[in-house]
């Protein structure tokens, strides 16, 4: 009964999740004055579904000409029943979308999202994934609020069987640098070496006000699902907690998360991560169930790395993601010309079903996961 309640607790998170993205692209294209046709959360047969009170647009009308003589048509438009937007929860929680008129269609409507400037459209198309961003960014502040202590980089003690005191570092060394990336937690110290430490890596450190280079240090391994990581063989002081550790936290943390998710896409494409490093909605769920069995802490740790995904993986280049029209809106922008709306709607339907041929494998990956186990 307790696994079902954990269960919902992630399909409810989850579908938050969504819902906040898919808000980012409504918003702002009401303020921009585009018509919404629908807003959906989840996907597949619809569960519920109302439709808004005020209309989009104008309705079939004309008016008289400025000299009276004739009348001058208004432009067309559907009726006002059509002309409203129709809310719906869909019975999937993989996903969503907002349906935009003249999104994905030629259509000469004022409140089509063709009419609009070219920088409306990339403020609509780049508002859902900066949500998820922000979001992540937000909930990052409340984690490090409810840290009992924050971690610096400064080397504190050694654990047993250290291995990088061998190669120079010592206790009381504040480390700058892993590999030319600056760190500024604790946190993001151990991620670093997390993430490059499987192999001997470069350290900056402060040492007595000065400034010293580590070259080649060498941390012990951890082989997780047939994957080396770097394994931290110290333990760091702590830092006081105040408002400007807080912001300092907050930020860099949040920062380091993004780059987590670049990282992990590099070694994907590098070969260091197979498919079986992917998950899909059931692979999420899962892991949120064990991060909340885990506690509140892991659990709002997972959420922030899945809302900063859901923001970063929708700007990548891919035909049918944000990022996908975001590239045609920025060639529109630089050539002044937009790009045939045919050939971009093909493209973004190849796109849309290379992406759904992917995540119905993960999906049967995921699902067979749960039964080999």
């Amino acid at each position: 009964m307790l696994t079902l309640l954990y269960v919902l607790l992630a399909l409810l998170v989850f579908g938050l999740l969504i819902m906040i993205h898919e808000l980012g692209h409504f918003l702002v294209a009401r303020a921009c004055g585009v018509g919404i046709r629908e807003f959906s959360i989840g996907m597949g047969p619809k569960i519920l579904s109302w439709k808004g009170k005020k209309p989009f647009g104008t309705t079939n009308s004309s008016a008289p000409s400025e000299d009276g003589e004739g009348e001058i048509p208004l432009i067309k438009t559907e009726s006002v029943e059509e002309n409203v937007t129709q809310y719906s929860l869909r019975a999937f929680p993989i996903g969503g979308y907002v349906s935009m008129v003249g999104e994905d269609e030629e259509s000469d409507l004022p409140t089509s999202f063709q009419a609009k400037k070219v920088w409306q459209r990339i403020a609509i198309v780049l508002a859902g994934p900066v949500m998820n961003v922000l979001l992540g960014f937000l909930l990052m502040t409340v984690l490090v609020l409810s840290m009992p202590q924050l971690a610096s980089t400064t080397i504190g003690a050694f654990n047993e069987g250290a291995t990088s005191p061998q190669y120079g570092l010592q206790v009381g060394d504040r480390v700058t640098h892993v590999n030319g990336t600056r760190v500024f937690t604790g946190n993001e110290l151990v991620y670093e070496i997390l993430n490059d430490g499987y192999e001997p890596v470069d350290l900056t450190v402060v040492r007595n006000g000065e400034t010293v280079e580590l070259n080649d240090v060498l941390f012990p391994s951890l082989v997780s699902e047939g994957i080396t990581f770097g394994s931290a063989d110290f333990r760091v002081y702590a830092e006081q907690k105040s408002f400007g550790n807080i912001l300092k936290h907050s930020f860099s943390r949040s920062v380091s998360t993004v780059k987590m998710i670049f990282d992990q896409l590099g070694d994907m494409i590098g070969g260091r991560y197979g498919l079986n490093a992917v998950s899909g909605p059931v692979g999420v769920t899962e892991g949120m169930v064990t991060a909340a069995k885990s506690g509140a802490t892991d659990f709002l740790y997972l959420v922030i790395v899945i809302t900063v995904n859901l923001g970063v993986f929708n700007l990548l280049p891919i035909p049918a993601l944000d990022g996908g029209r975001l590239l045609f809106l920025v060639v529109e922008g630089v050539t002044r010309k937009p790009v045939n709306k045919n050939i971009e709607g093909y493209i973004h339907f190849v796109g849309l079903m290379l992406l759904l041929l992917l995540m119905v494998l993960i999906f049967c990956k995921d699902i067979a996961g749960l039964f080999v186990r």
